[in-house]
């Protein structure tokens, strides 16, 4: 009896070490993001900051972007996991360049650029945005979205002056139109002059592109496919416990990383973001925060063609993402449980 005993408590021992070794075991995983930390990143934080990452057996150092940093060549370079990028014409560029990246999740289903103006000024109807006489548009986007505003909507070169993220010309002119991250600029304007901005989200109005994806290597989509799972599902945890639980301590990792936010601040955009319904809405509803669908990005391809940006078939859309890893329903049941409707 008593051999036996201790036979079985060496067997329990060991079994109870080989699971905390496996609890303990983390895969290291650099994710980087386009900018800042902002609410747009709450989710990832969230994830890092509750045990989420951990949970998923992930050691997970979140890397921001900024003014002076661009992350992007780091990811086919292999020196980051995963990268957090604005939108599928990121994606594209890198198909059409022969960089072998991959979307694998796209974590909002609106994005949150937008044209905003002043209220009583005309320009409460999205229509009479193409009669502005000055539209303030930063350089990189009169040569993106704003080519399409011009073949889907009738806007003219005529309007344009340089947008240089400062708010005083808009301010200035009540006539004006400017460009605007629906999640930011509108808390910006009514911090400095008291109004809330009309805002008209470009998505809202056929700009169908997801943005905040998740991008991956070809190499690593292929070796660790595994590891690919439980960083998107992770991060869909994070963002239903951001929009819909107890945000607190996401908010202060965030301040800690940028000083410049205020938890004011991202309270208010995390707000907008989920009254603009840009992570948490469309296939979202049912397939879970993440989807995509590959009609909808040859879609948005296919009006890019339109704009000039792009050649028919000169992107192979097969290549731009991989939908293996959404669309499971995964945090639906978490969002029931928060309350959330």
């Amino acid at each position: 009896m008593t051999l036996t005993f201790h036979a079985g408590a060496r067997a329990l021992g060991l079994g109870l070490g080989l699971l905390a070794g496996l609890a303990q075991a983390q895969d290291k995983v650099v994710f980087a993001t386009n900018w800042k930390a902002q609410a747009a990143h709450g989710g990832f934080y969230q994830a890092l900051v509750d045990g989420t990452y951990k949970k998923y057996g992930l050691d997970v150092t979140i890397q921001q972007g900024g003014p002076q940093i661009n992350n992007r060549p780091l990811l086919p370079a292999g020196k980051i996991d995963f990268l957090m990028t604005g939108n599928l014409l990121h994606s594209f560029d890198n198909v059409k360049n022969g960089l072998p990246t991959v979307v694998v999740a796209a974590m909002f289903q609106k994005d949150p650029q937008a044209l905003i103006a002043h209220p009583g000024q005309g320009h409460e109807q999205w229509a009479a945005l193409k009669d502005a006489p000055l539209a303030l548009i930063a350089k990189d986007a009169q040569f993106s979205w704003w080519q399409w505003l011009k073949a889907q909507h009738g806007f003219r070169d005529p309007q344009l002056k340089p947008y240089t993220y400062n708010l005083g010309p808009f301010l200035a002119n009540k006539k004006a139109v400017q460009q605007g991250y629906s999640v930011a600029e509108p808390i910006y304007v009514e911090k400095q002059a008291g109004f809330k901005p009309v805002v008209h989200l470009l998505a809202d109005h056929g700009y169908s592109t997801y943005s905040t994806l998740i991008e991956a290597s070809v190499d690593t989509v292929q070796k660790k496919p595994q590891l690919v799972q439980r960083f998107v599902d992770a991060s869909i945890i994070g963002w239903y416990n951001y929009l819909y639980g107890d945000r607190k301590a996401a908010h202060a990792a965030m301040r800690r990383d940028n000083p410049e936010m205020s938890d004011e601040e991202l309270e208010a955009s995390r707000a907008l973001l989920r009254q603009q319904g840009i992570v948490d809405s469309g296939e979202a509803l049912t397939q879970g925060i993440g989807a995509m669908n590959e009609a909808r990005i040859r879609d948005f391809y296919e009006q890019m063609v339109k704009a000039g940006l792009y050649k028919p078939g000169e992107v192979d859309l097969s290549k731009v993402a991989s939908t293996r890893f959404v669309n499971k329903k995964v945090g639906l049941d978490l969002k029931r449980s928060l309350g959330a409707k």
